[in-house]
């Protein structure tokens, strides 16, 4: 009989490339990866929701992490591709769209891999974060969906420089 107990501690996360670093996702959060396409500017929205997308009918916030996370933006390329996550924002669910320069793998990660994110020294805010994931010989940063892509949150926020300005769309 094999034997269950390590797969109760073993999750699934989605690993991709954003903004220069790797992240990862619970693969239970990601809905689907789509190629990516153009996004449509919102005048006035806050500066790392770089717009919306159309997915079957659907409006989706398309966030760019690297802006999110004050980095300069990024320029997709021929991998680039939109992760669409499932969130919990103030109790409803929200869909949301994350540019990613390249989608890795599904890894699993025992609990025991999951470090406490650190306080300081990362691009991240450690609220944003699940923790860090300990590869064989790298680290991945486990996002926290509900927090990280928190529009509500963002609605403080300044809007993207020029945008609302400027009201091109």
């Amino acid at each position: 009989m094999p034997d269950t107990t390590q797969n109760l501690d073993t999750s699934q996360y989605l690993s991709f490339r954003a903004c220069g670093e790797d992240f990862a996702l619970p693969v239970l959060r990601v809905r689907e990866i789509i190629e990516h396409r153009p996004i449509t500017r919102v005048p006035g929205s806050v500066g790392w929701v770089t717009g919306v997308i159309n997915l079957r009918g659907k409006v989706i916030p398309v966030v760019d992490l690297a802006l999110r996370f004050g980095l300069p933006a990024s320029v997709a390329g021929r991998r680039t591709c939109v992760v669409i996550v499932e969130a919990t924002v103030a109790g409803a669910e929200l869909v949301v769209g994350v540019m990613a320069d390249a989608v890795c793998e599904v890894v699993e990660l025992p609990r025991a891999a999951i470090e406490p994110a650190p306080v300081f020294g990362t691009p991240l805010p450690a609220d944003h974060l699940l923790g860090i994931g300990r590869l064989a010989q790298s680290f991945l940063f486990v996002l926290d969906a509900d927090r990280a892509f928190d529009l509500l949150d963002a609605a403080e926020e300044a809007p993207a420089p020029g945008l609302a300005e400027s009201g091109a769309g």
